[in-house]
């Protein structure tokens, strides 16, 4: 349920259980984390999913037997944001939940219009991943990571640009060639360069 293309040194992990909201297994948060952990031999690695939601987050199931307070979130997390070379959340749909701590980690968000952005943990009762609080609040500030975290609300796709939680609003049908666009420089620079700006940019 998760395909892997590679192309030269783009690589793009797809996640594909539309028919269950993409919600994401223990299995195959694994295979993204033992992904993204290969990825570093890539320029860029491209997260997307297939359908009209990227993920729902995790499947209820797996949830209730204890998914939701693994260590394999974290691990996914930390294997994205570790990465030398540029990562771009390509989100196809609705980002919640556990879900959300991958993108977070990506260095780049761009979504389709209709996606909506919400982690409703709390009201589940169980706290965020680690990592991922933190990473909100970098990006929105603390009120807003708070206004979504505490405060339980969902965002639109304009209200989540706005905020900085996305960078760019693009059509479903331009959605993977404007990440191939936006990658497209780092994919044609000499890797070294590529990998010591974005560092310069994370110091």
């Amino acid at each position: 349920m998760i395909q892997l293309e590679k192309d030269g040194d783009l690589w793009i992990a797809r996640i594909n259980r539309p028919d269950k909201a993409n919600s994401l297994t223990h299995k195959m948060l694994s295979e993204l984390a033992d992904i993204a952990e290969a990825a570093v031999a890539a320029q860029c690695l491209i997260l997307t999913g297939e359908g009209k939601v990227f993920s729902a987050g995790a499947d209820l199931e797996e949830a209730r037997a204890g998914l939701a307070v693994s260590d394999v979130w974290e691990r996914l997390s930390a294997n994205i944001a570790a990465l030398p070379g540029l990562s771009i959340a390509a989100l196809n749909g609705t980002l919640a939940g556990g879900a959300m701590g991958m993108a977070l980690a990506c260095d780049l968000r761009i979504s389709v219009p209709t996606s909506k952005f919400f982690y409703p943990v709390m009201k589940l009762g169980f706290l965020p991943q680690p990592s991922d609080p933190g990473r909100l609040r970098d990006l929105l500030g603390p009120a807003r990571a708070k206004l979504m975290l505490v405060g339980g609300q969902k965002l639109t796709a304009e209200e989540a640009l706005g905020f900085g939680l996305i960078d760019r609003i693009v059509a479903p049908e331009l959605l993977l060639d404007t990440a191939r666009e936006i990658a497209a420089d780092a994919l044609a620079a000499e890797p070294e360069f590529a990998r010591a700006i974005k560092a310069m940019c994370q110091s």
